[in-house]
C-alpha cells in the first residue's frame, strides 16, 4: 500500500508540476511604451546646367538650344526654369557687343535623379539681334552661355 500512495502523490505532485509549468509558460503581463528615433534629412547640391546650339547664329536669327543637367546629389532635384545670366566670348572677339544674344526664361519644371548628362525636355531659343550696325566683330566668335536655374 505504501507504494500505492507513493505513486499516487508523485501522480498529484507530476500533475500539479505541469499545471505549474503550463501557467508559467503562458502568463504575460500587458504594458506601454514609448521611445526615440532618429533620422537624417539630405541636402540639395547645385546642378550644372550644359547648353548646346543647333546652329550657327548671323544678325537677325535665332537657334535652339539643348539642355542636359548634371545632378550631383544623393536625391531628386527640380529645375524650374533655365535663365541667361550673360553671354561670354574669348579675347579675340571682344568687340563683339554680347547684349546682341538673348534668350528667353525656358519653363523646365522637371525633376532629375542622380547623374549626369540628363536631357531637359524643354528646348530655349537663342537669339542674334539685327542692330542695323556692322556686327563683324561677332563673325566666328565662340560663345559661352552662362545659365542659372531655379
Amino acid at each position: 500500500m505504501l507504494k500505492s500512495r507513493k505513486r499516487r502523490a508523485l501522480v498529484a505532485l507530476g500533475a500539479v508540476g505541469a499545471i505549474v509549468a503550463a501557467g508559467v509558460a503562458i502568463a504575460y503581463f500587458t504594458s506601454t511604451g514609448s521611445g526615440t528615433g532618429s533620422a537624417t534629412v539630405g541636402t540639395s547640391s547645385a546642378v550644372t546646367i550644359h547648353g548646346t546650339t543647333g546652329t550657327s547664329l548671323f544678325p537677325g536669327t535665332s537657334t535652339t538650344v539643348s539642355f542636359t543637367v548634371d545632378n550631383p546629389s544623393s536625391g531628386s532635384q527640380r529645375v524650374n526654369e533655365i535663365h541667361l545670366e550673360s553671354v561670354t566670348t574669348d579675347a579675340a572677339h571682344s568687340a563683339c557687343v554680347m547684349s546682341d544674344f538673348t534668350m528667353p526664361n525656358l519653363t523646365v519644371n522637371q525633376t532629375f535623379p542622380n547623374g549626369n548628362g540628363q536631357a531637359v525636355t524643354a528646348t530655349g531659343t537663342l537669339s542674334m539681334a539685327n542692330t542695323a550696325q556692322n556686327q563683324d566683330a561677332c563673325q566666328g566668335a565662340p560663345l559661352t552661355l552662362h545659365l542659372t536655374s531655379n
